[in-house]
């Protein structure tokens, strides 16, 4: 996986992001219980809002000319930006793929950064905390808080840390021209 790209997203990728959003809704069907809606569909207002909102930037990961991730960051116009969906398809995954986007998502909007994911998802678990702990080292943080209007679910883990412009242990991914 040697030619491996991040960049902004934009109107013409969204058919592309609909369709990995689905392979993600899916995964993340197992952990939240959510069925796909008659038309086989999944909830997808978070999709739409990354590419309609200003304080949000929809981010496409490419190898070559296909497509293998994405991921959405809200709060760019506030003090503390959140990666709000994360993904790699599963072929592209344990390669450093997932760390190389998110160090260069990272890179791109430093500050006060909040991440969330489910206990219930190992790989989520130990693969943000071994983000966290490669861009601030130790300076990271980690919490529980409850999913806002799911009280059937187990809280969310969040983890906050903070960059600066030019941090020397984050590494932007290449990007394309």
């Amino acid at each position: 996986m040697s030619d491996i790209s991040l960049r902004l997203a934009d109107p013409a990728d969204k058919p592309t992001t609909e369709r990995l959003w689905l392979m993600f809704r899916h995964d993340m069907s197992e952990l939240e219980g959510d069925l796909p809606n008659p038309d086989g569909s999944f909830r997808d207002e978070w999709l739409h809002m990354a590419f309609s909102e200003p304080d949000r930037a929809p981010y496409l990961l490419t190898n070559g000319d296909r497509p293998i991730g994405f991921a959405f960051v809200r709060g760019l116009l506030g003090p503390t930006r959140v990666m709000n969906s994360f993904f790699v398809v599963r072929g592209a995954r344990r390669a450093g793929t997932g760390m190389r986007a998110a160090q260069g998502i990272v890179a791109r909007h430093p500050g006060q950064w909040e991440i969330a994911f489910q206990d219930a998802n190992p790989g989520a678990v130990e693969f943000w905390r071994r983000v966290a702990t490669e861009i601030t080292g130790d300076t990271w943080t980690e919490e529980r808080r409850p999913v806002p209007d799911r009280p059937d679910l187990a809280p969310d883990v969040w983890i906050s840390f903070s960059t600066t412009a030019g941090s020397s242990n984050v590494r932007p991914v290449d990007e394309d021209a």
